[in-house]
């Protein structure tokens, strides 16, 4: 953590970012951004699968509204966030980086830099069903790890902070038992 020295920014994090930003911030807290949902979307050649064997990440699709963690960003650290965020996020530019406004728990609007899924892209997995995105997860390993450990991760996070993703939540419950099952044999 830092201190403010200028005005800020903000960026908003919905899946592995609430627990590896990897940047420096000078707060966090939860906030609210509508006109967009959390869902295991994209599919993933790079940080949680590969092409011959691809995983699946979170993206922000259209409808509804998600709560995530909102990140200040002092404003002379901003230039190498962003460019750290555009090196981490936008490996294939499945993603549009947009500003949005989102309502923080404290009661103020910022304006927050976002990652949403541009669902033109090649790998916008669309709306999957369970068995198939089960499928995906158990099977994708990239660079950044098990595509089950990134969900549970974020899964567990989610909850730690209070936020409640029912459709998250009961893929991480599966996931979690089918490990606990395949130790205990």
């Amino acid at each position: 953590m830092t201190e403010t020295v200028g005005p800020s920014h903000f960026v908003f994090g919905y899946g592995s970012l609430i627990w590896n930003p990897g940047f420096p911030f000078v707060s966090s807290q939860i906030g609210r951004l509508k006109g967009a949902h959390r869902s295991l979307s994209i599919i993933s050649h790079h940080h949680r699968g590969t092409k011959e064997q691809p995983g699946l990440v979170f993206g922000l699709t259209r409808g509804g509204s998600v709560r995530g963690m909102v990140f200040e960003v002092a404003d002379e650290n901003w230039s190498s966030v962003r460019a750290y965020l555009e090196a981490r996020e936008q490996v294939t530019m499945v993603y549009r980086d947009v500003m949005r406004p989102v309502e923080l728990d404290d009661g103020r609007r910022v304006s927050a830099l976002t990652f949403i899924v541009d669902e033109r892209h090649e790998q916008f997995a669309g709306n999957l069903d369970l068995e198939a995105q089960l499928a995906m997860v158990r099977a994708g390993v990239g660079i950044s790890g098990r595509n089950v450990d990134y969900v549970i991760n974020t899964a567990r996070h989610l909850e730690g902070l209070g936020i409640h993703d029912r459709v998250l939540m009961d893929l991480a419950r599966r996931l979690e038992a089918e490990a606990a099952e395949s130790q205990a044999a």
